[in-house]
């Protein structure tokens, strides 16, 4: 499993890291204490926030430009040779084809922070 930095979380939530907090308290984000030490909230839970809070905005300018948008793996879908890796990049969806090799090598899993690099038609996943 993934664990976040309460920091982390807040910044790919687009929240402050008092509301990751308030959200852990009331059990929409799971979290951990590890050796006592500083809060880690669960990967995939956020990535089900940003899933839940996703908007489609009709108006957006539909253009090809390189880019980059940091976010959080939301779906990997692996078959025998290529896997689909969805990322949630505040309000934009990403998704990927890759071999299914590279998705192992990068340890592409649910909650994992990644950024979407995107030139033209390819999508290169890194992780951030």
């Amino acid at each position: 499993m993934t664990y976040l930095r309460v920091s982390t979380a807040a910044e790919l939530l687009g929240v402050s890291q008092d509301t990751v907090r308030r959200w852990i308290d009331a059990g929409r984000l799971r979290a951990r204490h590890p050796d006592g030490g500083r809060t880690e909230v669960h990967g995939a839970d956020v990535a089900a926030v940003l899933s839940e809070s996703r908007i489609e905005d009709p108006d957006a300018p539909q253009q090809s430009a390189r880019n980059r948008f940091p976010g959080i793996v939301t779906r990997v879908e692996r078959d025998g040779v290529m896997a689909l890796v969805e990322i949630q990049a505040g309000p934009h969806r990403v998704i990927s084809l890759m071999s299914r090799e590279a998705a192992d090598e990068l340890k592409l899993e649910v909650g994992v922070p990644a950024a979407a690099t995107v030139k033209a038609t390819n999508v290169v996943i890194d992780i951030v």
